[in-house]
């Protein structure tokens, strides 16, 4: 243990009593590596006298060396305890330099703009980590230099897109690169940081990201019902040898070489994105990513390569959208003030700090309920009751509630904050495509279809397919254009039930006739694929037809050609063509007969 060797058992009996080899033993069960005997004595010069025991008689003497060399043993441990103490208390200090981390994917600020009680949150991904670390650049600074001022539409533009991939290489604009791979799905984007404003319904003014690039692709790699890519699997139990697999595997490269050829076009516009945001989950997506290969593009260990703080789905140019609007968006939320503990909780009672943020969390929660009023306790419960019904398109039991409870059709959700998107019963009916509920709120409960909610879009611009749009212009034909302000409402010109029937019975017509005829094709065509196997079958047997002039010009006799037919054909199979050519003879001769 102390690294030395000794020549007697006596010499290495008087070590293990020497005061060098207890400390080391010392050292041992707090796992620190051992001294030797010079460091040894080397320390114990440079204790103070007062520890050396220079001033105690009772050190001085001879008739106590055990006592002395517990003395020095005890100085030497104190003295190491409190060179440790102050190297954790310096590199304590040092940390505390920094802005305080956590693992909250969020920083919170408040403000004297919204209502008290309320904070607003972006999320930490969004700032380099250059400025999360710095301490003396104020988080307020930075929000101010991302705030780019806008641009205005070009009249007849599309929303969100410019002119392509050549127009974005030129763009200095500041961007983002997302990007999300997963189940034979790929997905990549490049967003503007500069908004462009465009006129919604009603010349309401709208932010709208400009996407500068988008590719998606899909590709069939995923084991049906069984889940998991080729790959992987192949890894864990070997390479399987059916059709599927190969398709797979194929797929699989395919996927990787299109990957990899968009990236290396937009390698510039990758290259001075100010963020990259990336989901790959699995090694295999991982490696297509970022490799290593020739003329790699993403590297994982670049510092502004972030992954997506929330819960993303399948990979589509929407999600990407999607994501990049929840990224850039402040959130408002409600502050909760907790309790601090009295005594910080250790980790070994992970238990037992857990049950006592739940209670203090139940604390919470029952004195915000104490807050509100009884108005606002029913309008909460009016609400998630009417929402309840709603999201399951039950349109009687909507009706039944409101008449019931003696509440408007125009009744708002509580809290507003939370339902700036849908605050109606009619918009979140039209948000979430319940035709019969618009239809039952328009006409039997006389809901006004010109509210329009915290964006500025009336109910009919929340409707995300033709039924429920179909909805709101039969009502419009039932209840006549005196009823509302249709115009302000954006509801076009009114059309009959009867007319959106028909239309329906003319589409359905025109899909079963396409239907029909996709199955035409596909029953002709296998048709023809089955005739051609008939075919390939008899020519593997009987082999290819000859030329008549090939034959003749060879000079075979009648019997040869005839053996020649015949040959590689079974007994029944030469009867059946014997007796098929003797009546094709006889046919012949009777022809002949009448002929003359």
């Amino acid at each position: 243990m102390c690294g030395t060797v000794y020549s007697t058992v006596q010499d290495q009996r008087q070590h293990v009593k020497s005061d060098l080899h207890r400390y080391n033993l010392k050292l041992r069960i707090k796992q620190i590596p051992p001294v030797d005997e010079a460091t040894f004595t080397r320390m114990i010069g440079d204790l103070d006298e007062s520890i050396s025991g220079s001033d105690s008689s009772a050190s001085e003497d001879d008739d106590e060396p055990d006592d002395k060399g517990g003395e020095i043993l005890s100085a030497l441990l104190k003295k190491q305890a409190k060179l440790s103490h102050s190297k954790k208390t310096e590199t304590a200090s040092v940390e505390q330099k920094k802005l305080p981390q956590s693992t909250a994917p969020m920083f919170w600020f408040s403000s004297s703009t919204v209502a008290e009680g309320k904070v607003l949150g972006i999320y930490k991904a969004v700032f380099p980590r250059a400025e999360q670390e710095s301490p003396s650049v104020s988080p307020i600074e930075i929000l101010k230099k991302k705030q780019l001022s806008p641009t205005y539409a070009k009249p007849g533009a599309k929303a969100a897109v410019t002119a392509g991939v050549a127009a974005a290489m030129s763009t200095k604009e500041p961007h983002y690169f997302l990007c999300m791979i997963g189940g034979g799905h790929f997905a990549a984007m490049i967003v503007s940081l500069v908004p462009q404003i465009q006129k919604g319904p009603g010349g309401v003014e709208e932010r709208h990201p400009v996407v500068l690039a988008h590719k998606t692709f899909h590709r069939y790699t995923t084991r049906r019902k069984q889940g998991g890519s080729q790959s992987a699997n192949d890894n864990a139990k070997g390479n399987a040898h059916s059709v599927g697999s190969s398709i797979r595997r194929a797929n699989e490269a395919a996927l990787e070489l299109d990957i990899r050829n968009v990236l290396s076009e937009w390698q510039a516009m990758i290259d001075t994105a100010e963020l990259i945001f990336v989901r790959a989950s699995g090694s295999q997506n991982r490696r297509i990513l970022f490799g290593p290969y020739d003329r790699q593009v993403l590297n994982s260990r670049d510092s502004r390569l972030r992954g997506f703080p929330f819960s993303t789905r399948r990979a589509t140019q929407a999600e990407l959208l999607r994501s990049f609007q929840e990224l850039t968006r402040v959130k408002i939320s409600n502050l909760v003030e907790v309790t601090p503990a009295a005594q910080p909780i250790s980790q070994e009672n992970s238990a037992e700090a857990e049950q006592i943020r739940k209670q203090q969390q139940q604390q919470q929660a029952k004195v915000t309920e104490k807050k509100l009023t009884k108005e606002d306790e029913a309008a909460k419960l009016h609400t998630s009751q009417l929402q309840s019904l709603i999201r399951r398109s039950k349109a009687p039991g909507v009706l039944l509630y409101l008449q019931k409870n003696e509440l408007s059709a125009n009744f708002n959700f509580y809290p507003s904050l939370d339902h700036h998107h849908a605050p109606t019963p009619l918009a979140l009916a039209a948000a979430t495509n319940a035709a019969a509920v618009v239809s039952a709120l328009l006409i039997k409960a006389k809901a006004d279809p010109a509210i329009k909610n915290g964006d500025g879009k009336a109910p009919y611009d929340l409707s995300g397919d033709a039924k429920t749009r179909d909805a709101f212009r039969v009502a419009r034909h039932q209840l006549g254009e005196s009823a509302w302000d249709w115009k302000a409402a954006n509801v076009p010109a009114a059309i009959s039930q009867a007319e959106v029937d028909a239309r329906v019975q003319r589409e359905k017509a025109e899909a079963d006739s396409a239907e029909a005829q996709r199955r035409q094709a596909d029953l002709e065509k296998l048709r023809q694929q089955d005739e051609q196997r008939s075919i390939s079958r008899i020519e593997r047997k009987a082999g290819t037809g000859k030329s008549l002039s090939a034959t003749v010009a060879a000079g075979k006799s009648g019997a040869e050609k005839r053996e020649e037919d015949t040959r590689g054909l079974t007994p029944e199979q030469r009867m059946r063509l014997e007796r098929e050519r003797r009546a094709r003879a006889a046919e012949e001769r009777f022809r002949r007969m009448q002929g003359s």
